[in-house]
């Protein structure tokens, strides 16, 4: 299955990563906030509908996305054109991305940016505080409650908000009872990268007292609708903008989708 593959190899990088630099090292290099902003949760105090546009160069289903991938250019488009929050991917093996990258674009851009990666370890959470995010992706499908619940709890004391990303009932059931305040339906399944772009609609069915974003399968402003129809609360959407040989008119098109 490609996300125990994306798993594996990503605790391969961190083996090398710690061993260079320990836990306990990089906790003295990160200060604890005493009154946290949480950006990103704030957004829906004032907002019935969000934006996360996505940098995103390769994916293990599609390959190359974007060929001349200049994810800063891309991310001050974002920022400029209306998105509410920039998704950066920081995994280098079957996505092509980098701590770097989020760190370039959150020197560059005023709106919050979420660390897209497969979290799987403590260490991961501190170094997205190191690195600037605002907020990360915590994903049920490779986390049990405990440690779900365990890794909400310190980003959320390190001053980082979180996207909790589910696929099914059970997940979304999981991530409630962890405390998850935003949650994210993946119409993509991780397992085998096939997509339901009603999965996030149906669900919200049931889930209707939920902060509840739809993820993946986006390709145009039909969609955007639909999602906007089904009562959700925003959309992660990257392929489609970084297929677009306009982003400015693609995202404008998105945000006037009604």
């Amino acid at each position: 299955m490609i996300l125990d593959d994306i798993v594996r190899d990503r605790k391969k990088d961190y083996e090398k990563i710690m061993a260079k630099k320990p836990l306990e090292e990089l906790k003295k290099e990160i200060e604890i906030p005493t009154n946290p902003k949480y950006r990103f949760y704030d957004l829906f105090k004032n907002k019935n509908f969000i934006y996360i546009c996505e940098c995103k160069h390769k994916s293990p289903s599609k390959g190359i996305i974007k060929e001349n991938y200049n994810y800063l250019d891309i991310a001050k488009e974002y920022d400029k054109y209306g998105a509410d929050v920039i998704s950066c991917l920081t995994e280098p093996n079957y996505f092509l991305g980098d701590a770097k990258h989020l760190i370039d674009i959150k020197n560059n851009v005023s709106i919050p940016v979420l660390r897209k990666d497969f979290i799987f370890s403590e260490y991961q959470i501190y170094e997205s505080k190191k690195i600037g995010a605002d907020l990360i992706l915590l994903i049920c499908a490779i986390l049990d409650f405990d440690t779900l619940k365990k890794y909400l709890d310190l980003a959320h004391k390190l001053g980082l908000s979180c996207l909790v990303e589910t696929h099914n009932e059970d997940e979304i059931e999981m991530a409630i009872k962890a405390g998850a305040k935003v949650l994210g339906v993946n119409n993509r399944n991780l397992k085998d990268f096939s997509v339901d772009n009603n999965l996030a609609k149906e669900l919200r069915k049931k889930y209707k007292d939920i902060i509840l974003i739809s993820e993946s399968g986006v390709k145009d402003s039909s969609d955007i609708k639909g999602i906007k129809n089904a009562g959700l609360n925003g959309v992660l959407v990257g392929e489609a903008l970084m297929k677009s040989s306009n982003i400015r008119k693609t995202l404008e098109e998105f945000k006037n989708a009604n």
